[in-house]
């Protein structure tokens, strides 16, 4: 059974990329937004998007950014800060990073005037965007890519920080669907918590998703080996940056559409 949980491991931690949580964060992040989202609010989203629910545009934009057409959005994706600094104070990409184009984003989609093809594309972009504002280690150090260039071994298998918290630590916290991830984790949502939880700006949001980031580092050195302790530590985290971005991506929709 270990060997088998290694194998699916390293099955996993082949596809890394530079971008943000792997498809099943953004499914459930997705999936936890289209279940708040208001009646006027999910009548509108389902006609931009052609039918189709918010969780099949969910990874729409991590392909997309590797297309010619949507090559300027690849540093979209992140804003790495230097520890010590702030959203606030830390270099932006000249061609873009994803506070500064989530709150673009948000305003075109809030100003309207769009065609129904640039506001799906907009409303596609939100969606995979707010998921990864919510990566801890898309706010990582500019000086290791976000942990990219940090190897250790995730279950014996090769890899590198970035790539063990966009996919590997969510596929071992839980053998669950997205699905099952969002019911699980709405079960916890209160109406006073959910008030609490989606106040607030992106810009508070990405530096709350910031936080753990020196824990995280000071956790993880070059060469460490995760294993099962690691695994359950950091899980309550994960639940709840996933939980986090669902709700706040339902607040930001139904203050669009709804």
């Amino acid at each position: 059974m270990k060997r088998f949980f290694g194998l699916l491991i390293a099955l996993l931690v082949t596809t890394e990329s530079l971008f943000a949580w792997g498809q099943k964060g953004h499914d459930i992040t997705a999936q936890i937004a289209q279940s708040h989202l208001t009646p006027q609010a999910a009548q509108r989203i389902t006609e931009l998007l052609d039918g189709h629910s918010m969780v099949y545009y969910a990874n729409w934009l991590d392909q997309a950014s590797h297309t010619p057409a949507y090559a300027y959005t690849r540093t979209w994706h992140y804003l790495n800060i230097p520890s010590g600094a702030t959203p606030a104070t830390a270099p932006r990409p000249e061609c873009g990073d994803v506070l500064t184009a989530l709150t673009t984003l948000i305003e075109q989609l809030k100003t309207g005037g769009l065609s129904h093809e640039e506001e799906a594309t907009a409303l596609r972009m939100v969606i995979h965007l707010v998921g990864d504002l919510h990566c801890p280690m898309h706010t990582g150090r500019p000086e290791d890519r976000g942990g990219n260039d940090i190897d250790i071994r995730f279950m014996g298998v090769p890899t590198n920080l970035h790539a063990a918290w966009d996919t590997s630590l969510i596929e071992a916290a839980h053998r669950w669907s997205y699905t099952e991830w969002a019911a699980e984790l709405n079960r916890t949502v209160t109406p006073e918590w959910y008030d609490q939880t989606t106040g607030g700006s992106p810009e508070e949001w990405i530096a709350e998703s910031n936080t753990p980031c020196e824990t995280i580092y000071a956790a993880t050195p070059a060469g460490t080996e995760i294993s099962y302790d690691y695994i359950a530590r950091f899980t309550p985290t994960i639940e709840s940056q996933l939980l986090r971005g669902g709700l706040r991506l339902a607040r930001i929709l139904n203050e669009i559409y709804g």
